[in-house]
């Protein structure tokens, strides 16, 4: 197929968020920076916590927002659209308005949950038909319908639709695939910029980098995105079961050639240590549903280390969750009682777990983003990759 750039057609871009870097660490590639949007300030690197259905499992967004302080939530486009569905998202007035959440909003575009679904769903160059996984009805999504469902969600940054191939994946599919999304892409962004954001506030549309674990790949759709000049730009494709070298090796392939003065989101990734190598490798977004769906299953992330809280050895440990935490589940609950909690199957296990996650992360990236301002990274990463992915 080889799309071109010559394809992507702009026709009056609607601008809105905006992005400045404000400190480069001088040993490695890592950025702080920080994204403008018209529904807050994002201060990168930044972790944003899955809200797929239009809700971070578990945790009131008072929580979200008071406690844990996370300046920024994703939703899933696949997900809102077959579920509450756009008639009544468009009623409510967009997804701020319906779940009540008054800071910034990403929506990923779905293209993962349809490759998710296999054997129930066909890709065509004019898009994906495929099979909701509620009720086995069929729907089709094409690159300008993601751009209006979106739209009608109303997330601050919304996602091109793309295929992401499986790992391991042979040359000829991943080329094969790659053409489909650049095609789906130049279609996307010229709709984006055709259409208008409905609810008063701007909407800025992210590209998704693919090419499997291929380095021409990589690169080359590396450079097509580049020359769209769109406000950011994601990576895509990668912690889908590939060894960390791998992905690392991927990263450092494409971040040469995006934009420096444009933000680069990871997509799904990951681990606290995963989350590190790639912020000392220049990205600035990460999103994954690990802090709340490991902890709903007794998994606690410290800076030490991992604690399985279901582990007999904590059934009389009355000390606090998390002495260096910073979130009031940390000090107010004992990890003998979460584990009573969790074993137990209470409801409250699960939101105690999420929220110490959740808040973990967010310190996470403030450390992060402290040790790139005093320029003390490098040495940081070195000694916190020493503990913080070994098991308790």
């Amino acid at each position: 197929m080889g799309v071109g750039y010559n394809v992507f057609f702009i026709f009056g871009q609607f601008l809105g968020m905006k992005f400045s870097l404000h400190k480069l660490d001088p040993a490695t590639h890592a950025r702080r920076g920080m994204i403008e949007t018209d529904h807050g300030i994002i201060e990168t690197p930044v972790f944003m916590p899955v809200g797929t259905a239009g809700t971070v499992k578990g945790v009131h967004f008072r929580e979200l927002a008071d406690d844990i302080n996370a300046p920024i939530i994703l939703g899933n486009t696949y997900h809102l659209y077959l579920r509450p569905g756009t008639g009544i998202l468009k009623e409510a007035g967009g997804l701020h308005r319906f779940n009540g959440w008054n800071r910034p909003i990403l929506t990923d575009s779905g293209g993962y949950q349809v490759f998710s679904l296999a054997e129930n769903r066909k890709l065509t160059e004019d898009g994906a038909v495929f099979k909701s996984h509620i009720d086995g009805s069929k729907h089709v999504f094409t690159p300008e319908n993601v751009v209006d469902i979106q739209r009608i969600i109303g997330a601050d940054i919304i996602m091109a639709f793309d295929e992401c191939t499986p790992f391991p994946c042979e040359y000829k599919a991943a080329r094969k695939s790659l053409d489909l999304t650049h095609l789906w892409l130049a279609r996307g962004w010229n709709h984006f910029n055709a259409t208008e954001p409905l609810y008063g506030h701007s909407q800025t549309f992210f590209p998704i980098v693919q090419g499997s674990m291929f380095t021409d790949l990589r690169r080359e759709s590396a450079e097509t995105i580049a020359a769209i000049g769109a406000e950011g730009n994601a990576i895509g494709g990668l912690s889908v079961g590939e060894p960390n070298e791998v992905m690392y090796e991927m990263i450092e392939v494409v971040n040469a050639i995006l934009p420096q003065d444009k933000p680069r989101y990871l997509m799904g990734v990951g681990t606290p240590e995963n989350i590190i190598e790639a912020v000392a490798r220049g990205v600035d977004m990460f999103d994954c549903v690990m802090p709340t769906r490991n902890g709903r299953n007794g998994m606690l992330f410290t800076m030490h280390g991992n604690i399985n809280i279901k582990n007999k050895k904590w059934e009389s440990d009355l000390s606090p969750l998390d002495e260096e935490g910073d979130v009031f589940v940390d000090h107010q609950y004992s990890k003998a009682y979460l584990r009573h909690l969790i074993i137990s199957g209470e409801m409250l296990g699960a939101q105690i777990a999420s929220i110490h996650n959740l808040a973990f992360y967010q310190r996470l990236m403030r450390t992060i983003r402290e040790t790139i301002a005093d320029g003390s990274f490098a040495s940081w990463k070195t000694t916190v990759l020493k503990e913080i992915g070994r098991r308790l």
